[in-house]
């Protein structure tokens, strides 16, 4: 399980968060680097469309190994794909996105291939783990998913940024770090063709064979409350689908700011990369996890229902940090690192609930497709707001644009009132689990 999750984490976080790094180095601006890097996230939204074949088609560990190996060999040809856009058009924040369409098809290749690992992966929890199993270890499966994010935001940007520090060639430093990445997901792919275990039911494996997508798609949409769930995965994090686009420019970009073709370009806190690497991908992402498993805790001992308006809260106010930074603009790296291992942890925290959530949606017989069905509405409430932050963010810059997505936090308040009426009130507790056992 370790493994299988750092593997998970870790082509998610290359093509979500390396991919943004990467183009804000290199001089896209705001507006086409978040919209382009947001079509990324269609393979997790349209992954319902495939997941009943993963449920029907070989076993999950035969999805798994076969979409690491596809992996390992995209990403051995980015290294080799990467343009090299000069130096002037980086600085000036001028580069075309055209310039890497390359890049970007080898990126949604990669996307699609991690979005079906991820219903191969999910599957695979779901039959080992019954529902009280799922809180209880929810924690633990998200450790070494975020250790996967401390390896790519985190490790994986800081070496890019000594490379840059000491060649000063921006493009080289992302090709060698795309290198790193493809020797792990080698590594990992060998390691699990001889040593994953065999852990589906003969029951399951029967039973699938007698599935349909139209069955899968039908009982889906045909459970009791569905609109209002659905209404829940694709508002409930709608604050952190605008921040999550423009966080990593906000640090990179320069302090001073400037005005080209009526766009706003600048108001940054000016970090070098690896700077960024080690405050928001290594200490912002161990707070991140620490959330996620005393979220985890915390569920297993009081419920979902009684988690849930907790949750909420700590997913939202500490978004409040940004507005700070972006006004105050602070160089102490201290006041920095605190300030996004704070937003951080609160994300963690309230995130676990989000995903509990949906695995108590999925219950039922179907629930692999089910749930990849609720993971793709959540790829859908990234995917929206993601598509209009650059351009939001270009037009009333920085600060008003954080102060928008903490506005946007009401309607976080009101899909948790709507779940929250239709929430089972043991689901989620460990003691329950043992109790139905018994």
């Amino acid at each position: 399980m370790p493994s299988l999750y750092f593997a998970e984490g870790v082509p998610y976080f290359l093509v979500n968060n390396i991919s943004v790094m990467m183009f804000a180095k290199m001089g896209v601006p705001n507006d086409e680097l978040a919209f382009f890097t947001t079509l990324l996230y269609f393979p997790w939204f349209l992954k319902g469309l495939w997941a009943p074949i993963v449920d029907v088609v070989k076993s999950k560990r035969w999805w798994i190994i076969a979409m690491q190996a596809v992996l390992t060999l995209t990403c051995i040809l980015l290294v080799v794909s990467l343009p090299k856009p000069d130096a002037a058009t980086m600085a000036t924040h001028q580069t075309p996105v055209g310039l890497f369409w390359l890049t970007l098809t080898l990126f949604i290749i990669a996307a699609f291939a991690s979005a079906t690992h991820d219903i191969a992966a999910d599957g695979y929890y779901m039959l080992a783990h019954d529902s009280g199993s799922q809180a209880k270890f929810i924690g633990i499966r998200s450790t070494f998913y975020r250790i996967a994010a401390v390896f790519v935001q985190g490790l994986l940007v800081f070496i890019a940024g000594r490379i840059e520090r000491t060649t000063e060639n921006i493009p080289l430093s992302w090709q060698i770090t795309l290198a790193i990445t493809a020797v792990i997901m080698f590594a990992v792919t060998l390691y699990h063709t001889f040593a994953m275990p065999k852990v589906e039911e003969v029951e399951d494996r029967s039973a699938a064979k007698n599935r349909s997508i139209g069955v899968a798609f039908s009982t889906f949409f045909s459970k009791p409350g569905i609109w209002l769930a659905v209404l829940f995965m694709l508002l409930y994090r709608l604050p952190e689908g605008l921040l999550v686009k423009l966080s990593l420019p906000f640090l990179v970009d320069g302090k001073d700011c400037f005005v080209r073709d009526g766009q706003i370009f600048g108001g940054g806190l000016g970090l070098s990369t690896d700077t960024v690497g080690l405050i928001y991908g290594t200490i912002g992402v161990i707070a991140l996890l620490l959330g996620g498993i005393l979220g985890g805790i915390y569920i297993s001992r009081h419920g979902l229902k009684r988690s849930l308006w907790l949750m909420a809260a700590l997913l939202t106010l500490p978004n409040l940090v940004y507005v700070y930074l972006s006004a105050a603009q602070p160089t102490d790296l201290w006041i920095i690192g605190s300030a996004i291992s704070f937003e951080q942890f609160g994300y963690g925290f309230g995130f676990t609930a989000y995903m509990l959530y949906m695995m108590y949606f999925s219950e039922g017989e179907y629930k692999t497709s089910h749930y990849a069905i609720c993971t793709a509405f959540m790829a859908l409430s990234m995917m929206i707001p993601g598509f209009v932050a650059g351009k939001i963010e270009l037009a009333v810059g920085y600060n008003m644009f954080f102060w928008i997505a903490i506005i946007c936090s009401i309607t976080t308040v009101l899909v948790t009132a709507f779940a929250y009426k239709n929430i089972n009130e043991n689901y989620g507790k460990e003691y329950d689990n043992k109790e139905s056992h018994s």
